[in-house]
């Protein structure tokens, strides 16, 4: 097989897996949303179905990176990418999915900061704000444009941060849990957590509900840094559609 082939190959290969994580991810967390909360997505099953499609297309677009990055890795030792333990002090397992969470959360702040702004907005943003309310089936509900932006930074970053296999996958079943939860319409962790001191600096639902709510402010991933840091943080939101999971007051 010669390398254009297997490359292709390999983009199908990891635009299937893509597809099926957010099918098994976004469709076990709805779900969860269906016996925790009965009837939360009733009347939404147009819009489920539209952020069904537009997660779908946006799998494609992240397979083919993530496909020619695993060819390029498995074939010619392109990347970063380590499976000796060895290779690196174990000290260093922490520090290299630190490094990753902290580095996509800082490209997806400011990529998703800019994708507000009108033009942009219209452009292509708009499709991932038409969830209204966003459900667990909107985290990868994106247009074209917007997926691309998200897709390059995590095989970008492989080419320039070593990293463990397994640390990786962490990284993307991390990325996959927050992108679902942060989406679903009430939240899955305890008050404890949201409201105190570990809240202040962690994203979760009641942190990205008022940024659904609000179409500004809260644009990052996981931390709370990016929008402490530059004033777009605008606090905790609350589910206040009726029986839209439990009320968060909000916290500025």
């Amino acid at each position: 097989m010669n390398a254009a082939a297997a490359i292709a190959l390999s983009a199908l290969a990891m635009t299937a897996i893509v597809g099926g994580r957010y099918l098994l991810s976004s469709g076990g967390f709805a779900l969860a949303t269906r016996l925790r909360h009965p009837g939360l997505y009733r009347g939404l099953e147009a819009q489920m179905r539209r952020e069904i499609g537009w997660s779908l297309a946006s799998a494609a677009i992240y397979g083919v990176p993530a496909g020619i990055v695993a060819w390029g890795w498995q074939a010619r030792g392109w990347t970063r990418i380590y499976t000796d333990l060895q290779a690196f002090p174990l000290w260093y397992l922490p520090v290299s999915l630190f490094a990753y969470l902290l580095i996509h959360d800082m490209w997806f702040y400011w990529t998703h900061r800019l994708m507000h702004r009108p033009r942009l907005f219209r452009l292509a943003h708009a499709v991932h704000h038409q969830s209204r309310p966003p459900t667990a089936w909107a985290a990868m509900s994106f247009h074209p444009v917007e997926a691309i932006s998200g897709a390059i930074v995590i095989p970008a970053l492989v080419f320039v941060v070593p990293i463990h296999a397994a640390a990786l996958g962490l990284v993307l079943a991390i990325m996959t849990i927050m992108g679902v939860g942060n989406h679903m319409g009430w939240e899955m962790f305890p008050r404890a957590l949201v409201h105190g001191p570990a809240g202040r600096w962690l994203i979760t639902a009641t942190h990205h509900e008022a940024h659904h709510a609000a179409y500004r402010g809260n644009y990052g991933l996981y931390f709370r840094f990016w929008d402490k840091a530059c004033g777009t943080d605008i606090g905790l939101g609350a589910f206040a559609a009726a029986g839209r999971g439990e009320h968060a007051a909000a916290e500025r």
